[in-house]
Formats: structure tokens, C-alpha cells, sequence
């Protein structure tokens, strides 16, 4: 339990990344436990480190969990431990390039899922974000009980920039060893450096720092103090090494030789712990920072050669312009060699100024040292911990059939609906119908009495794709007119892939054999219609429907088809899949994960294995630059590979397609990332999408039709009802379904059963239904009430 006084010392989660990991963050996120958990050694705190080469690091005992930055889905899983964990206050420390995503977008992924308090350390403010790195920051920032930075100029730049209020701004210096004073000669001793002027910078070395600045600056000083030494302490950065090893630092030992003055700098390529660092700070007579960039809010070496009570020069980056006002430091020009040749020559020349500037820097590092920057934080950690911990929402909103109900009339479901009122104009679909019978059976399964209202939906579906069947071709027309006119005699193939994975679903699921009986017949009837489908989408359909018909009952032509369909998935697999390309297409369109889906419920393990490695390579492209879920918009449809990937016009049906691909995965594998991935696709409805608004209206029960770069398509059909609906219900246990399916149970005595539809017409156009079914009411009388 979080204790509630605000002089309480909370138990609090370290998380970046950590030593031996040679990086500044680690260093400061080490340096951060250890004067913490020394200064308060009851607390049981400990840390939580992001790895960029997972497995690779010895990590001392505090370290409890690890994560990989490039991996979305160990955000999670770390929020979930931590949630789990006595951790009352989590402190994130937060720097560009350490987590994974756009941005670090991924490190959302952990503070979403987060219920614990959280404080987030800034190690960097920028001026000019991009808007993903505004957007990331924002989100965290929000969140975050209070945010800390480490100058004023860094709170200023927080407020202005990225808008976030100063009352949950803190300011906290970095913090600094604490060092006698004046222990420069002892030190040059040990170091074997006695009789040199020591100017030193330090830090992992790379261009941006300046260090050819320095170099170029020393001949005019050399020339007047001879015994001038600049040392440059600290190995190469670890990602300059990879893109081109020592090439930086063998530019600049040759420009010190061009100069004449190698014998005046000594580089020491190596990475030096604390104590080490501390001996050399302590040495220098003179601490150099020539960064060549201002955009610097936080120096950590910076603070340490000012709580050593070092003289320093350094160019006017933010942090230096604080720090080293009022005469605690010597301030140079960006890119000015000559004032940095005259700034070291005062301080060398002039023995008052040098003492002078090194007492200010020192009184001034005394408030920066470890000790009181871990009180000014425990007060921090505090403040966070007596507020009310994050409730998460509920996961899952209440389900709500209203809009379902409202496209529902007599004939069937009507197509769409603008701005939520039914748009009749349009008429109906059996694609549409189709869904809304194999959502009424799943919502049916596994209940133990069926309310009457429910039957009367599915048979009212049920009957319209009856009606939709021409037994001439063996196949479904789609298209209905609001006066019931069919405007054609036969559907797409994927109209037909539908309806075959509706009827089989029915079979499979239905609570009354008539029903089953009823959909067995037409699945038989289309069977061989099916088989000269030539769309992709449409075998997966049908597939996933005749798979379900042979859970219930033995077929051998059935099963041949089924497996044929299947075959030729693996066979457009095998002609188009590469090891960046995983896929069965070279683009990707609508109800992608279908196709997977079909795989993954074979019998056949080669067959479900590309199910399973088709559908985990979905997943991967299927996540924005902010790790949002990103369904493949109609924008990218028809376009090639990687072109296909576009933000805007993402629909619905995509998300209810992947959450069914991705339960069907773990059905299969036990795995639990796949609920993990099915659950954040769901999310998607929800608001955590591109534009960051719900699509699903828990008010009226609609579901939006997509997201428009502008924002959400406000009209609300039937295909985005259905696939909210039918994803929500994937996401539920079989008591939940209880609740919502509560009303006043009636059982359903005596039913009739559901005829075969007959044509009394042969006239286009003219076609009538042989059985009349009672309206559900729109405007008065008694609704359908599944939802209290």
C-alpha cells in the first residue's frame, strides 16, 4: 500500500537503461539507485533496464527485469510485472533513442498499461520536435505525475513547446559526486601527471562534441604554456563504432599531428567508471565542453566538472548558459577556435580568476550532489505515490445492440447508415446479412437459453440469404434494393466466401438442428461454386467456414474442397513470400488476416505453420510509427509491397479480422502474446488509433466506418457495427455473454422451422419472399433488448 504522508520514502521502479551498458543514461539511472537506496535502505527499490543488445549485458543483482526496445510487445509485458511487483512509484527516464518505435513511441505501450504512479525524467527538451516526437512526449508527459528536468531552461521549454503546465514541472539539477575541494595536485600525482596544465574533456567521443574545435585552439597556447596537456578521456561512441569504427578519432589524432601539437593531446580510448572519472576531473586545472550544438538541456559531465569545482569553457549550449552564469565558467562562440585559444589563456595567465571561478563553481555543486538530488526526489516519488494510483479503464465497454437493431427491419440488415440514421437508398447485401447471422450464432454459443428476440434477428438473416440464392447458378446474389429488387443474379467471390463461412458457422454453432439442417443445405448447394472462386479472400472465407461445417459433421467432398482452397494459399505462398515479404500477395488490401486465419485452423501442421508466420509478420507491419495499430487502409490498396502501407482510411472489419487471426493463434499455440496482440488491435476502437478518438460510440451502440486523415468517416454501416460487435464478442468469456444476453429469457417452444426460400417470380426485379416475418418495430412498441 502507498503510503499516504508526504514524508513517506516509496518503494520505486528504476526504469532505463543501466550500467555496464556504456551509455550516459544508464550511468545516470545507476547513479540515481545507488544514492537513492544508500540514503533510504529500506525502500526494496529496484530496476527495470531496456536493452538494445538483449542478452548481452552482466547486470548487477537491482536489475529484476530486462526488455528489448526493439520488442512492443516487452512493453507490456514489463507494465504488466510492474503493476504485479511493491514498486509504489515508477521512474521512467526518458532520452531519444533508447526505446524502440518512431520517436520512442513504444515506451506508450508500458505507460498506457501502467496502474502504478509514474515520474518521468527528461534528459532532453527539444526545440524544434517533430510531430512525432511532440506527440510521444505529450502522451508521457500527461500521464506522468510529475515530469523533471534539469534545468529552468528545460522547464521554460517544456511549458512552451510541448504545452505541459508548470505545476507538474520539477526542476532537479543532475546530480554530482561529493568531493573535497582542492585535491588538484594529489590527484596529477596519482596520475602521473604532476607538472602539467591538464585541460580535459570528457565523454563518449563523437563529432558533435567539438573536439576538432579543441584541438585547433591549443598551437597559440601551446606556444605560451608549453606544458599544457588536453586529455580526451572516453572511448568512441558504441554506435559510431559500428557505422565506422575509429575513423573519427584517427581524423582527429592526425589534425592534432598536422598541427604540431600530438604531444599535447592524449586521447585515452576507453570507458572509465566513476572513481576513474573523478581522479582525472579532480587532475585538470581546465574542463572543456566545445559542443557544437546549443540544443543541449542536460550535460551530465558538465555537472560534474561544476560540482568538482573545476574552471570551465564551453560554448553557449542551454545548459551551459545556466550552469555557468554568474562567473562559475567561461562561455566561448559556437565553432570559435580563437576564443577558445583566449579563454584558456586567461585562465592559465591568471592565477585569481582561475581560483575565483573554480570556489563559485564548487559553492554552487554543493545543492547539485548525489545526497541532495536523491531528497529533492524522494520528495518527488512522495508527492506521486499519496496520488491515486492510474485506474485503468474497462477493457471492454459495454456491449450495446442498439445500432445493430436500427439497421434491422423485416427484410434484413440495411447496408449503411449516415451520421447513424439507416440510409435506405442503398438497400441491403448478403455480405452484410451474411455477417449479421454468423454474429447472432456466435453470441448465441454456449448460452443456455436463447432469448426470443435473438432467434427472430437470426432468423430474419438467416431468411434474407435464403432469399439471395439463385439455384440455377449454385450461387448468391448480393445486392437488394430497399423495395426488395435484386440488382443482380450473382455476387462477387468474396460474397460468396461469406455466406459459405456464415452457413458454416451456423452449422457448426447454431442451438436448433432445423437451423443447422437449413444451412447445411446451402453450403452443400454452393459447393461447387466455391470451387471455381478465383479470389484469394474468397478461399480463405470458405475455408474458415467449411472447417467449422466439418467440426459438426463429416463431408469427404467438403474436407477435398476445404483442403484444395487451402492449397492454393500455400501455393501463392510459395510463388510470392520472401524473407521480407512474408506473404501470399505482393500487396495488401482488406481482411488481410483472414487468409492466415484459414491456415491456422488446418489440420495440416506445414499448412498451419504459414498460417502462424504469416500472421506474426502481419502483425509487424500492421503497427504505426507511434506503435499504434495500423489496419492496411483502402488508400494502399493495389499498390505493391511496402507501397501498401498506408496510414489513413483504415476500416473496421480489418481490426475484427486480425483479433479472430490472432485468437485463432492462440488456440493453437497457447501463446499469450497473441491475446496480447489481439487485445491492442481491439484497442483500436477504443481510441488507440492514429487519430486518437474512439470509433466505437458507447452511447448509440455505432461503430464510425473508418479513419480519414481529418478524422473518423462519421457514417456508421452495417459492415463497422458487425465488426465491432463480433470482435468485442471474440474478446469475452462465456459468463460475460450471460450478462449481456440478459433480459426477460424466453425459451424458443415450438419455433418454426426456417424455410428454403422460393421464387413465386420469374420476373427481374419482381422476385417475393414466401414467408412474411413481422417487423422488428424502429419508432414504438417493444425493442429487442439484450442490453439493460
Amino acid at each position: 500500500m502507498i503510503n499516504s504522508k508526504m514524508d513517506s520514502t516509496p518503494t520505486v521502479a528504476f526504469l532505463g537503461n543501466y550500467v555496464p551498458r556504456r551509455c550516459g543514461i544508464a550511468t545516470f539511472t545507476h547513479d540515481m539507485f545507488r544514492s537513492y537506496t544508500e540514503k533510504y535502505p529500506g525502500t526494496h527499490s529496484f530496476v527495470v533496464s531496456v536493452e538494445d543488445l538483449p542478452h548481452t549485458y552482466a547486470y548487477p543483482e537491482e536489475v529484476r527485469w530486462t526488455f528489448d526496445q526493439h520488442d512492443p510487445l516487452g512493453y507490456r509485458r514489463v507494465a504488466d510485472q510492474l503493476n504485479a511487483s511493491e514498486a509504489e512509484v515508477v521512474c521512467v527516464q526518458h532520452e531519444y533513442g533508447i526505446y524502440g518505435g518512431e520517436s520512442g513511441s513504444y515506451l506508450l505501450h508500458l505507460t498506457r498499461h501502467l496502474t502504478k504512479p509514474y515520474v518521468v525524467t527528461l534528459h532532453t527538451v527539444l526545440k524544434e520536435p517533430t510531430q512525432a516526437q511532440r506527440l510521444v512526449l505529450q502522451e508521457l508527459a500527461h500521464g506522468a505525475q510529475q515530469v523533471v528536468v534539469m534545468s529552468e531552461k528545460g522547464a521554460d521549454m517544456l511549458n512552451c513547446v510541448f504545452k505541459v503546465p508548470f505545476t507538474k514541472i520539477k526542476v532537479i539539477p543532475h546530480g554530482v559526486p561529493d568531493v573535497p575541494f582542492g585535491t588538484k595536485e594529489a590527484n596529477k600525482e596519482k596520475l602521473g601527471l604532476s607538472g602539467k596544465k591538464i585541460v580535459l574533456t570528457f565523454g563518449l567521443l563523437s563529432p558533435n562534441k567539438g573536439i576538432e574545435l579543441a584541438i585547433r585552439a591549443l598551437p597559440p597556447v601551446v606556444e605560451k604554456i608549453p606544458d599544457v596537456l588536453y586529455v580526451v578521456l572516453g572511448a568512441t561512441h558504441p554506435n559510431l563504432i559500428r557505422e565506422q569504427g575509429e575513423a573519427y578519432r584517427n581524423e582527429l589524432m592526425a589534425l592534432a599531428k598536422a598541427l604540431g601539437v600530438e604531444r599535447n593531446v592524449a586521447f585515452h580510448n576507453r570507458f572509465v567508471d566513476d572513481p576513474t572519472l573523478l581522479e582525472y576531473l579532480q587532475a585538470s586545472d581546465v574542463y572543456l565542453t566545445p559542443y557544437l550544438n546549443e540544443a543541449q538541456i542536460t550535460s551530465g559531465t558538465l555537472a560534474y566538472s561544476v560540482g568538482c569545482g573545476k574552471a570551465v569553457v564551453s560554448t553557449p549550449y542551454w545548459h551551459a548558459q545556466e550552469l555557468l552564469a554568474d562567473g562559475r565558467g567561461t562561455l566561448v562562440k559556437f565553432g570559435c577556435h580563437q576564443d577558445i585559444s583566449q579563454a584558456l589563456l586567461r585562465l592559465f595567465t591568471d592565477k585569481k580568476y582561475l581560483e575565483d571561478m573554480e570556489r563559485k563553481a564548487y559553492a554552487y555543486g554543493r545543492s547539485m550532489t548525489w545526497p541532495q538530488v536523491a531528497e529533492s526526489y524522494r520528495k518527488v516519488y512522495s508527492s506521486a505515490g499519496t496520488k491515486p494510483a492510474k485506474v485503468p479503464k474497462p477493457a471492454l465497454p459495454k456491449m450495446k445492440l442498439d445500432h445493430l437493431l436500427r439497421l434491422t427491419d423485416s427484410t434484413g440488415m440495411i447496408q449503411h447508415a449516415r451520421y447513424g440514421m439507416p440510409y435506405r437508398q442503398e438497400g441491403y447485401c448478403i455480405d452484410d446479412n451474411a455477417r449479421a447471422l454468423l454474429y447472432c450464432v456466435r453470441l448465441m454459443d454456449g448460452t443456455q437459453e436463447v432469448p426470443a428476440r435473438l432467434w427472430r434477428l437470426v432468423e430474419t438473416y438467416a431468411a434474407f440469404v435464403g432469399h439471395a440464392f439463385d439455384e440455377e447458378q449454385r450461387a448468391f446474389r448480393n445486392f437488394m434494393s430497399y423495395e426488395r429488387t435484386w440488382l443482380e443474379r450473382r455476387g462477387s467471390d468474396d460474397s460468396q466466401g461469406r455466406t459459405a463461412w456464415a452457413l458454416g458457422e451456423t452449422v457448426c454453432l447454431a442451438k436448433r438442428p432445423d437451423l443447422k439442417q437449413w444451412a447445411s443445405h446451402y453450403l452443400r448447394e454452393m459447393l461447387p461454386t466455391l470451387s471455381a472462386m478465383t479470389s484469394p479472400r474468397a478461399w480463405a472465407f470458405a475455408s474458415i467456414g467449411l472447417t467449422h461445417y466439418l467440426r459438426y459433421q463429416p463431408d469427404e467432398q467438403a474436407a477435398t474442397l476445404r483442403n484444395d482452397l487451402n492449397a492454393r494459399l500455400m501455393e501463392l505462398y510459395a510463388k510470392v513470400a520472401t524473407p521480407e515479404w512474408e506473404w501470399f500477395e505482393e500487396g495488401l488490401s482488406y481482411d488481410n488476416a483472414r487468409l492466415s486465419q484459414a491456415l491456422l485452423m488446418s489440420d495440416n501442421p506445414q499448412e498451419r505453420l504459414v498460417g502462424y508466420t504469416t500472421l506474426d509478420w502481419l502483425m509487424t507491419v500492421q503497427v504505426d510509427a507511434f506503435g499504434l495499430f495500423r489496419p492496411i487502409g483502402n488508400q494502399g490498396f493495389g499498390k505493391k509491397r511496402r507501397e501498401c502501407l498506408t496510414d489513413f482510411d483504415q476500416q473496421p472489419v480489418e481490426v475484427w479480422a486480425t483479433v479472430d487471426a490472432c485468437q485463432e493463434a492462440y488456440n493453437h499455440t497457447q501463446e499469450a502474446k497473441w491475446l496480447t496482440l489481439g487485445d491492442h488491435a481491439f484497442s483500436w476502437f477504443l481510441g488507440n488509433n492514429r487519430i486518437n478518438i474512439p470509433m466505437y460510440n458507447e452511447e448509440t451502440g455505432a461503430c464510425y466506418d473508418g479513419i480519414h486523415s481529418e478524422g473518423p468517416n462519421l457514417n456508421c454501416g452495417a459492415e463497422s457495427c458487425l465488426s465491432y460487435l463480433a470482435a468485442r464478442l471474440r474478446l469475452e468469456s462465456w459468463q460475460y455473454k450471460q450478462v449481456i444476453l440478459r433480459s426477460a429469457p424466453v425459451a424458443p417452444t415450438k419455433v418454426a422451422a426456417i424455410p428454403v426460400w422460393k421464387e413465386k417470380s420469374s420476373t427481374p426485379g419482381k422476385s417475393k419472399p414466401a414467408l412474411s416475418i413481422q417487423p422488428i418495430s424502429m419508432t414504438g412498441g417493444p425493442r429487442p433488448n439484450f442490453v439493460k
